[in-house]
C-alpha cells in the first residue's frame, strides 16, 4: 500500500504545451506591404519584356518589309491583250535573274546601260500545291517582242528579237508581256532577283551542297570548280550559275543545266535546314531576301511573301518538274535559238491546263 504520509508524484507530461509549440513551428507572415510590392516589381519587369520584345518584332517587321521594292507590273500591260486564266488556284511566276551591272553588281564588269534578264523562269505551281514546273528560257531565244510601255514612252513592237531584250526594253513588265504572247499563259507575278543578294543569301544559308557534274574553268565569270560533291558559297555559286564558257558548246544551254542542278540542291537545303531554331540566322536570310528582289504590287510586302512562302510549305524538291523550253538552231544564225514546234506549245499546253508536263525526262 502506498504511504498516505508521502508526497504523490504526478506523471510526467511529454508533449510540450500546444501554444508554445505553434509559435516555435509557425512562420511568421511577411508584412502584406513587401509582398504587394514583389508583385508589382514582377509585373512591371514582365511587361517590360514583353514591351520590349514586341518592338523588336515590330521593328524587325517594318525593316523587312521595308526592304521590298516593287512594282506596278499589272498598270503597264495592256489587260485587253492579257491571257485569261484557265486553270483557278494555280499560280505563275516568272522568276528573272538580272544581269545588272550597276550599284553593288558593278563588281561583275561594268554597267553597259542597261540590265539584261540573265536568268528567266517560268515557275508554275499546281492547284493545291502538289507539284510545280520549272520552264527555263534561253535567253538567245529569238522571239517577236510586243509593244512595251516605259517610262519614256510607248516602244514600237519587234520581231526576231533575243529573248532577253525585252527586259532592257521594259524591264518586268516587257517582260511578262513578252512570256505571255509567246505562251499563251497568264503570268500572276513576277520576282527579279540581283547578284548580291543572291551570293548573300547563299552564304547566310552556310553554303549549298552541290554536285558539280564537271570541272569547270572559266574566267569571265571567276569560277574555277572541280567536278564532283562539294559545298559552294555565295561567290562559287554564282560563278556556277552563271558561267557558260566553261562548259559545254559555250550555249545558254549548257548554263541552265547547271542553274537547275543548283536549284534542285538550294530547295532540298532549304527544305532540311530548321531555320525556325535559329531565329538569327532566319533573319538575316530574311534580311538578304527582302533587299535582294523587286517583285510586283500583289508580292510586294513581306505578308504577301510569307504567305506565298507558306503555300509552298508542303513542296518537295522531287516534286518539281524541271524542263528546258524545246528550242532549235536558228535557220539564219546558228549563235541562236527559236522554239522547237510542236514540242513547246505543248509544253505551253499542259501549263495553261494546270496538267503534268508530257513526257520526256527531267532537265
Amino acid at each position: 500500500m502506498t504511504d498516505p504520509r508521502l508526497p504523490v508524484r504526478e506523471p510526467r507530461r511529454h508533449a510540450r504545451d500546444p501554444s508554445t509549440h505553434r509559435r516555435r513551428t509557425t512562420a511568421r507572415p511577411a508584412p502584406r506591404g513587401r509582398s504587394r510590392r514583389r508583385t508589382r516589381r514582377l509585373l512591371v519587369t514582365t511587361t517590360v519584356f514583353v514591351a520590349l520584345v514586341a518592338a523588336g518584332a515590330a521593328f524587325a517587321y517594318q525593316n523587312l518589309d521595308g526592304n521590298i521594292d516593287s512594282q506596278d507590273v499589272d498598270g503597264q500591260l495592256n489587260a485587253g491583250s492579257r491571257p485569261d486564266r484557265q486553270a483557278p488556284g494555280a499560280v505563275n511566276v516568272l522568276l528573272l535573274g538580272s544581269d545588272s551591272r550597276s550599284g553593288a553588281n558593278s563588281e561583275y564588269g561594268r554597267d553597259e546601260g542597261g540590265a539584261r534578264s540573265d536568268t528567266a523562269m517560268v515557275v508554275h505551281l499546281a492547284d493545291g500545291r502538289r507539284s510545280a514546273s520549272v520552264i527555263s528560257l534561253p535567253r538567245d531565244t529569238l522571239i517577236d517582242r510586243p509593244a512595251c510601255a516605259t517610262g519614256s514612252g510607248l516602244v514600237p513592237a519587234a520581231k526576231s528579237v533575243m529573248f532577253n531584250s525585252a527586259f532592257s526594253v521594259g524591264g518586268m513588265a516587257c517582260s511578262v508581256a513578252t512570256v505571255e504572247q509567246l505562251s499563251g499563259l497568264r503570268i500572276d507575278h513576277v520576282v527579279e532577283i540581283d547578284f548580291t543578294g543572291f551570293k548573300k543569301m547563299i552564304d547566310t544559308l552556310g553554303g549549298v551542297r552541290v554536285n558539280v557534274p564537271q570541272d569547270i574553268d572559266d574566267p569571265d565569270s571567276r569560277t574555277h570548280l572541280r567536278k564532283g560533291p562539294q559545298r559552294l558559297n555565295g561567290e562559287q555559286a554564282l560563278g556556277l550559275v552563271r558561267t557558260r564558257h566553261g562548259i559545254g558548246d559555250g550555249s545558254d544551254l549548257g548554263r541552265i543545266k547547271l542553274q537547275q542542278t543548283f536549284m534542285k540542291a538550294l530547295i532540298g537545303q532549304i527544305r532540311t535546314t530548321d531555320l525556325l531554331t535559329n531565329p538569327v540566322r532566319l533573319y538575316r536570310l530574311l534580311d538578304d531576301l527582302t533587299s535582294a528582289v523587286t517583285t510586283d504590287k500583289g508580292l510586294g510586302s513581306l505578308s504577301s511573301l510569307t504567305s506565298f512562302a507558306r503555300s509552298l510549305d508542303g513542296l518537295d524538291a522531287d516534286q518539281v518538274d524541271f524542263r528546258t523550253l524545246p528550242v532549235a538552231p536558228a535557220p539564219h544564225d546558228p549563235n541562236r535559238v527559236v522554239p522547237e514546234e510542236p514540242k513547246a506549245n505543248a509544253l505551253w499546253k499542259a501549263l495553261i491546263e494546270d496538267r503534268p508536263l508530257p513526257g520526256g525526262e527531267q532537265s
